[in-house]
């Protein structure tokens, strides 16, 4: 096995002169890079783990700093420029400040930011926005610890809502709050999750359920579509208008009030209105498998190739992935097959 300061010694990877493009067979350009950093979690929310007896990767396992930043040096004159990193939780990687700030010194990234839910923010928003992050998207579901507890079978929505608060002590840092509803669970609680977000200004997205929980209990009955919350909140609180978007490749569909006021919510309808055709995405797990697709069934390891330097099979790699690229991720279709590894093995 290498060590960490052996690898760190040997030359790094460098794309330079490859005819090696992140374009598919449909055209589609890949500018969007998310990294998994952890599979593990403090929470077990439904629609992403198990309740109980959840097997994690071992540490060693994990793809070190060094081989993600390796990674991400070998991406970017590719024309990746949007980096996202998430989990499982993030920030119970130890040290995830060290990495942000990795990355941050690369240059040449549009965007650096971060998912999490929330929970040990205001512990740790200080050394991240300080090692440069410039987003971050908080998973907000309920404002009630009730339906916190029934989602997630843990107790937290206050720590939720003091990292909110942290994170908003810092103007330069971009804040969006991210809910997604269960029929039976937390749709009641829509329009309060609304006035909390408009009251302090900051941006909510609805997503909509999608089969990637690690108990399969996924089914139709249980998604909330984004048009169903578009229809309730214009009905209880006032039409809203649709935002252009100068970004074809952004997942979700943004909306302000028709009657001016304040606030903006976005709808991210994976399920009912899928945006696969403007795709830019890949992913790169926390144990340092390449994927093309949130559902895709196939991944590309790329975890021996950075560990031994090898550009050219990081690169056959690479090209294998995005070539292999489906139109769509075929939910409606009847020969849907849902991914082996749930959400937080993923990275959402």
């Amino acid at each position: 096995m290498i060590s960490r300061t052996a690898i760190a010694r040997q030359p790094e990877i460098n794309p330079a002169n490859s005819d090696l493009r992140l374009v598919d067979r449909l055209g589609r350009v890949h500018r969007s890079l998310r990294i998994s950093v952890t599979d593990v979690c403090n929470i077990r929310c439904q629609y992403c783990m198990p309740a109980e007896d959840v097997a994690f990767l071992p540490n060693q396992h994990l793809l070190s700093f060094e081989q993600i930043e390796r990674f991400v040096r070998f991406v970017l004159p590719l024309g990746i420029t949007k980096l996202r990193v998430t989990g499982g939780e993030p920030l119970l990687r130890r040290q995830l400040s060290d990495l942000i700030q990795r990355l941050s010194n690369l240059g040449g990234l549009e965007d650096l930011a971060l998912t999490t839910n929330g929970m040990l923010l205001a512990r740790q928003i200080d050394d991240l926005v300080a090692a440069g992050l410039k987003r971050v998207n908080i998973s907000l579901d309920t404002l009630s610890e009730e339906v916190f507890r029934r989602i997630s079978r843990r107790d937290g929505i206050e720590q939720v809502l003091e990292g909110i608060e942290a994170a908003r002590g810092y103007p330069q840092l971009e804040i969006k709050l991210n809910a997604l509803v269960l029929r039976d669970v937390n749709l009641d609680g829509v329009l309060e999750l609304v006035e909390f977000a408009t009251s302090r200004d900051l941006p909510l997205r609805f997503i909509e359920f999608m089969p990637l929980d690690a108990e399969r209990s996924w089914n139709m009955q249980r998604v909330v579509s984004g048009d169903e919350l578009r229809k309730r909140i214009a009905q209880e609180l006032a039409p809203l208008r649709p935002l252009d978007c100068s970004d074809p490749t952004r997942p979700s569909r943004d909306y302000v009030f028709a009657d001016g006021r304040p606030g903006q919510l976005g709808f991210i309808d994976s399920v009912s209105k899928p945006f696969c055709s403007t795709c830019d995405r890949l992913r790169l797990t926390a144990d340092g498998k390449v994927r093309n697709c949130l559902f895709g069934v196939q991944e590309w390891d790329v975890a021996q190739a950075l560990a031994a330097q090898d550009e050219g099979e990081l690169k056959r790699q690479l090209l294998a992935c995005v070539q292999a690229k489906h139109p769509a991720h075929g939910i409606a279709q009847p020969d849907f097959e849902q991914p082996e590894r749930p959400m937080y093995q993923i990275g959402g």
